[in-house]
């Protein structure tokens, strides 16, 4: 990969204080194009139009939406948004935007044309959240300067840009936010054989030796989402080079992932812990998610965010106006009979 010097316009980092750090393995494994991009067919085509259309009309590209679980390509999508227009991309995220002066600062050092990301938009505080709504639509910010009596407000113009937000929780999002993105468009989890290709992709690019069944192996655990994916490549490379030949096959990838506690479906030991939570102590739910989260030691938020949407979306775990239940599917995981209390009527 060229280094950020001799990348062209719209490949490379833009850093600042309020930047995103990128790990140079990651940066190298992400698609620069969307003819590299595998999966998401639907919201490809969808940016590939809006694309196509705001570089015949020599116009910036108009504002987007991405939404949809960590890890399935939300970020590289930007980037590929940056390259195919030969644009700058300034990557932040919500919760690090504190005040209307970090955004004015990000806002007026951009370019014509230049995309800002913000990861995690829903995070971003009220006050500055309604800032943006002039900057996205009239391209200009309404800055208050002192206080009291002696309180001004002074307008800045900004260069028009492209504002591309991300969330894992779209629902958080403000009406007025919302409704000011052109496109809202919604990341699914991968299915085995796109991610299958994924891996082969990452372990070519990683010089790392591979044949179909360790492609398989690791495809099936990666709980549908490329980032896991790479994650699992790297340490079954250090396991290969460790303790086999140095080359993923099939019996080394098992082997690998079993020593990370990560089964057949992809489940790891906060999966599993969560499962057998709720069927031995609460006789399989309803729960609230706040009390699973104290029993296993582990935040709601990341339990809502990273756990359970895989859960839920494979069957493990349905969610119920009383609280969570564990589906028969859910039960069958841990090793145990599915209940067949009143619980189980509320599916």
């Amino acid at each position: 990969m060229p280094s950020p010097d001799q990348s062209p316009k719209g490949t490379g980092f833009i850093t600042s204080a309020l930047s995103s750090p990128v790990s140079p393995t990651e940066a190298a494994l992400r698609p620069l194009s969307f003819a590299d991009f595998a999966g998401q067919p639907k919201t490809v085509e969808r940016l590939q139009v809006m694309v196509g259309a705001a570089k015949r009309r020599g116009e910036a590209l108009n504002h987007i939406l991405l939404s949809g679980p960590p890890g399935l390509g939300k970020t590289t999508l930007a980037f590929i948004l940056g390259h195919e227009l030969g644009r700058n991309v300034r990557v932040t995220s919500g919760p690090v935007i504190e005040k209307a002066g970090d955004l004015a600062g990000l806002l007026t050092s951009m370019e014509e044309g230049d995309i800002l990301f913000i990861d995690e938009i829903h995070r971003i505080p009220k006050t500055v959240e309604e800032y943006l709504y002039s900057a996205m639509e009239d391209f200009r910010l309404d800055i208050m300067i002192d206080q009291g009596p002696n309180a001004r407000s002074v307008r800045l113009s900004i260069p028009k840009f492209t504002l591309i937000g991300a969330t894992t929780r779209s629902g958080l999002l403000t009406a007025p936010l919302r409704s000011r993105f052109t496109l809202n468009t919604r990341l699914d989890y991968y299915d085995r054989a796109t991610l299958e290709g994924i891996v082969r992709r990452s372990c070519a690019l990683l010089k790392v030796g591979l044949d179909a069944g360790g492609a398989s192996e690791i495809a099936t655990r990666a709980r549908g989402t490329p980032r896991i994916a790479n994650n699992l490549i790297n340490f079954c490379r250090d396991y290969a080079s460790e303790k086999a030949s140095g080359r993923i096959t099939q019996s080394v990838a098992a082997a690998a992932l079993e020593l990370l506690e990560i089964d057949a479906a992809g489940l790891d030991e906060m999966d599993k812990r969560v499962l057998r939570l709720m069927a031995e102590n609460y006789q399989g739910g309803p729960v609230g998610l706040g009390t699973i989260a104290i029993a296993v030691g582990e935040e709601a938020e990341t339990l809502e965010e990273v756990h359970e949407p895989f859960l839920i979306q494979e069957g493990y775990l349905a969610r119920t106006a009383q609280g969570r239940i564990l589906t028969a599917k859910g039960y069958g995981a841990i090793g145990l009979k599915a209940a067949t209390g009143d619980q189980q009527s509320l599916l």
